[in-house]
């Protein structure tokens, strides 16, 4: 933690600003009973009325009941696995595409240690690990459209 100087009150800029009300959880306001009593109590009855209201205008159908004696030509998984489902369904081997598929989580496991001796949060200032997050970003939207097309248009994303 660092030592922080508390704000000189006699300045007269400062007063001014924070008789406009601004800044007052830089200067030392206390939580309670602004933030605690007026900010929190707005913001949870705001998402609560979001979640409502998009409930009440979209409301979620449960669809068509199960047949289990027809199955569908394309089964899909949910639209956050396409990309794994990519990679299983591309890969020969299904061994290496569960392999490939646990070197994920262990690739961006080894991303922090990377760049440790790093000590800035700026992007700009870490460009491996940034390059590392842009690639990874740009596989994975390839693999999640090309899980939605046929399998001899999945790699090439029907372009070529």
């Amino acid at each position: 933690m660092s030592i922080q100087k508390p704000p000189a009150l006699s300045d007269p800029k400062l007063r001014e600003k924070l008789a406009q009300g601004m800044g007052h959880n830089y200067y030392g306001e206390p939580a309670w009973p602004n933030d605690l009593l007026y900010t929190f109590p707005v913001v949870i009855v705001g998402t609560l009325g979001c979640i409502v209201a998009l409930a009440v205008l979209d409301p979620a159908f449960i669809g068509e009941p199960a047949d289990p004696f027809a199955t569908p030509l394309e089964i899909l998984p949910e639209w956050y696995f396409y990309p794994v489902f990519q990679i299983l369904r591309t890969v020969p081997n299904k061994l290496l595409g569960v392999l490939m598929m646990a070197s994920i989580p262990l690739g961006l496991i080894l991303v922090p240690f990377i760049e440790n001796v790093n000590k800035f949060q700026n992007p700009f200032r870490r460009p491996v690990a940034t390059a590392v997050f842009l690639f990874g970003t740009l596989v994975t939207l390839w693999l999640g459209i090309g899980a939605a097309l046929p399998i001899d248009k999945s790699l090439t994303l029907g372009l070529f």
